[in-house]
């Protein structure tokens, strides 16, 4: 093989090397962010928790006449509550480290199958109101883009300022009055198993997924909108006009595709902020999801549980924005950068 060929050859190779490379870069960076950031909160929580008024003995006790200082002592100490607050920490994080996740101080069951028994409603909740929110986000956005400046486009902004900033609490209150009014009969709070009945489940997790999903629909019908008229404005949509191409074409099957990019992206973000969402909704509903678990480990200072359902709500926020991130970068080499 001559010099002038073998040249060409291994610069490709240095090339695709550089280019593993940054993406082994990328990926083990991400992955120490992620690893940083999960560390950070699990100490966080932990020290937090402890500083919450109330003593764990003392509400589990209540007031039964027999507690005696030696059995608040007892009880402490085989909790491992009498030790300083960092060897509390490390013991923890080591078994956090190896999957477990200590033992529900009330139920005594391992707080991984509390966590994972309380998962399914969250998890249904999260991902009906994501689908609700995007739904009706993309037609929202494209419409309020092509009626741009019009009484429509108006109206639908300033109701997505207002679904912006209305908490989903309060709006989910609203929609169980008025859904009461409307149909006095029907079942409005409380969770019933899809695998039982998935009708049932779908229509008691409606309304808490349109006010979970209230602020997602807001702020992706806004975002959907100004991508939607920049992609408007570019010469290939001129081109496309010149060439006789409908409005309906136009809209989406030329812009809608390039001004869903940025779309993508913000709906793997939001989807995390619908697992941290869901923790008040599900309380307004009366849904036995996550979200009611910690509610009710704050109130009972139940620590191991509280402790490890945050840092699984969390791992699994971090861990969906891990994915966006890596899911950008395979889009666009330049994040890698």
């Amino acid at each position: 093989m001559t010099i002038s060929a073998a040249l060409p050859r291994l610069h490709r190779r240095f090339q695709a090397a550089g280019f593993r490379s940054r993406r082994r870069s990328f990926l083990a960076s991400r992955l120490f962010d992620v690893g940083v950031v999960l560390l950070g909160v699990s100490f966080l929580v932990f020290l937090m928790i402890r500083l919450i008024p109330g003593d764990a003995v003392a509400i589990m006790l209540g007031a039964n006449a027999e507690v005696t200082p030696e059995r608040i002592a007892e009880i402490t100490t085989r909790l491992g509550l009498d030790q300083p607050i960092f060897v509390q920490y490390w013991r923890w994080l080591g078994g956090a480290l190896t999957g477990d996740l200590g033992v529900s101080l009330w139920t005594r069951r391992p707080v991984v199958d509390e966590i994972l028994g309380h998962m399914g409603p969250t998890l249904l909740l999260a991902a009906l109101a994501l689908v609700v929110g995007v739904g009706l986000a993309v037609p929202l956005g494209v419409v309020m883009a092509k009626l741009r400046g019009r009484g429509w486009d108006v109206a639908l902004r300033i109701g997505s300022v207002i679904g912006l900033t209305i908490p989903s609490f309060w709006f989910g209150i609203m929609l169980i009055f008025v859904a009461a009014a409307v149909a006095p009969d029907a079942q409005l709070l409380g969770y019933e198993s899809f695998l039982a009945d998935p009708l049932a489940n779908l229509t008691r997790l409606l309304l808490p997924a349109f006010a979970l999903a209230l602020p997602i629909l807001a702020n992706l019908a806004r975002l959907l909108r100004s991508a939607m008229l920049d992609a408007l404005q570019q010469d290939y949509i001129r081109t496309a006009r010149a060439k006789g191409a409908s409005e309906t074409s136009i809209l989406f099957k030329h812009a809608l595709r390039n001004a869903l990019i940025p779309f993508v992206t913000s709906v793997g973000i939001m989807t995390g902020y619908l697992l941290s969402g869901a923790i008040v909704v599900e309380q307004v509903f009366a849904i036995p999801g996550v979200g009611r678990l910690i509610l009710g480990a704050i109130a009972e200072r139940n620590y191991p549980l509280l402790q490890g359902a945050i840092l699984v709500v969390t791992a699994m926020f971090v861990l969906v924005n891990l994915a966006v991130d890596l899911l950008y970068a395979a889009i666009d080499p330049r994040v890698r950068r």
